[in-house]
């Protein structure tokens, strides 16, 4: 078995959760995620703690413990605490604001770049030079992210775009004659 499927998920206090047949859902303070589970594998639940168990051998199905646990994980984690990304902007001229639904970027093109915000995540703006991705589904806050640093991502050679606030961006030397 997976050495990461082994290690139970605890539950606080206040997250609840529910197993059904193929998904299991996870209530908390901030809100409720549910996960799908692959046919073979079986979630079990003991006093305040969540067991993934693969139902047969093989190395497929314990990689998929392994990682349904680790989805658990991320749940229980984001329906209690929640998770956030934060975006820099780097560059003269570069803006970024929150207007109703839509986030709206100056990144040095000839146009305004409109990104509707979705549903389950909140994108604030506390200055131009800076974007917070928020949500309770890990995956998602990361993808809005990426989304939205695949706009104008930083360039290796003045680090001019859109950054994640702990990246470090390696600059290239410029060509000499």
């Amino acid at each position: 078995m997976s050495r990461v499927a082994k290690k139970p998920v605890d539950l606080p206090q206040g997250v609840s959760a529910t197993i059904a047949a193929e998904v299991v859902t996870v209530k908390g303070a901030k809100g409720s995620l549910t996960l799908p589970i692959k046919s073979g594998i079986k979630v079990v639940q003991k006093d305040q703690h969540l067991a993934v168990e693969a139902l047969s051998g093989g190395q497929m199905l314990d990689a998929i413990a392994g990682a349904t646990r680790a989805h658990l994980a991320n749940m229980v984690t984001g329906v209690t605490k929640g998770y956030e990304k934060k975006l820099e902007l780097v560059g003269v001229g570069y803006r970024a604001a929150v207007q109703g639904k839509n986030l709206t970027l100056t990144l040095g093109f000839s146009h305004l770049i409109n990104f509707a915000i979705p549903e389950g995540v909140t994108i604030e703006a506390p200055s131009q030079t800076e974007i917070i991705v928020k949500g309770i589904d890990r995956q998602r806050v990361g993808q809005i992210a990426a989304e939205i640093r695949g706009f104008r991502p930083p360039e290796p050679y003045k680090g001019k775009g859109v950054k994640y606030s702990d990246e470090k961006i390696s600059l290239k030397e410029a060509k000499k004659k």
